[in-house]
């Protein structure tokens, strides 16, 4: 889900690491990644609050529509901002887990 709506690759995975799983991703372009696990015998809840999330800032617009486009492919749900400045210049979607990702169609303040 996140390699098709994101652009992510695989850069590792691991299997029964002291009852862990996890997969590594990460774009080409940047030097960090996400870490996604599972603890054997747990079952996964869902994101503790609708605030949970992660922000991408593409200031291009055309290319911020075809982020969108890509993040409904890949079946990210839209829903509304729990923080209503997302929704101003942005949109922001849900994973099948309630984490939530934002893609923001402005230059990042920082």
């Amino acid at each position: 889900m996140y390699c098709q709506g994101l652009g992510f690759i695989i850069l590792g995975r691991f299997e029964n690491h002291e009852n862990f799983d996890g997969i590594i991703l990460g774009h080409p372009d940047h030097p960090w990644h996400l870490e996604f696990t599972h603890h054997h015998g747990t079952t996964v809840g869902r994101a503790p609050t609708q605030d949970n999330l992660l922000a991408f800032y593409i200031s291009d617009h055309s290319e911020w529509l075809h982020q969108i486009s890509l993040m409904e492919t890949a079946g990210f749900i839209t829903v509304p901002s729990y923080n209503p400045y997302w929704d101003v210049n942005g949109k922001t979607f849900e994973d099948i887990d309630g984490y939530r990702v934002v893609l923001q169609n402005t230059v990042s303040p920082v």
